[in-house]
């Protein structure tokens, strides 16, 4: 069916066309997004790789960082794309219990690492993807960067729950696993010791 249309009534509804159209880009884009944290650290690349690259990430947050991560269980998987992990939270953490993950992406060679939120968690709340990336950079041959990226999607019922998305996590996990590179280190290179006789 074809509907006629004054001159002076086509602008008003190309306007309003126009206008939804933005309210549409603009909720679209609050639906979807990404955040990222950047650490440089004084440790190559390849020793913060040995941490992050496998499954001693998941056994240390939760002994240097209880406050943030109580436990973390490997479902399945040997730490490789298809591992499964489930992640709990400490009592009273807001909002989360707990939530399984995936990895997705392990590349040996170029240090990355992404997991993706498979149940629980965060799709709990209206994320449709909530996708966490560690890609480990040399800067020189002593030097590193931790970039730990976030990419999450939400349903429009939950644009509001955007607000739940954070690098302090990521940032704090960083800086704590540093940390604990460095005193390995430090125990390795200390001299060894010797009774006296």
């Amino acid at each position: 069916m074809f509907s006629e249309c004054s001159d002076l009534q086509l602008p008003q509804k190309l306007l309003a066309t126009t206008n939804s159209l933005e309210t549409y880009r603009e909720l679209a884009q609050a639906m979807k997004g990404s955040l990222y944290h950047e650490f440089q650290t004084d440790l190559p690349a390849a020793e913060v790789w040995e941490v992050y690259g496998g499954l001693l990430i998941g056994q240390l947050v939760p002994q240097l960082l209880p406050d943030m991560l109580s436990k973390v269980e490997l479902v399945d998987g040997d730490g490789g794309v298809g591992t499964i992990l489930l992640l709990t939270f400490p009592p009273g953490t807001p909002g989360l219990e707990s939530y399984k993950e995936k990895f997705i992406k392990v590349d040996n060679e170029n240090y990355v690492k992404e997991a993706i939120v498979v149940e629980g968690g965060f799709l709990d709340y209206g994320f449709t993807k909530y996708l966490v990336r560690f890609e480990i950079t040399d800067k020189t041959d002593e030097t590193s960067v931790i970039r730990s990226t976030i990419e999450y999607e939400v349903d429009e019922e939950h644009v509001s729950n955007t607000s739940f998305v954070s690098t302090t996590a990521v940032a704090t996990i960083a800086e704590a696993i540093t940390r604990y590179i460095k005193e390995q280190k430090s125990a390795k290179q200390a001299p060894k010791q010797t009774p006296d006789k």
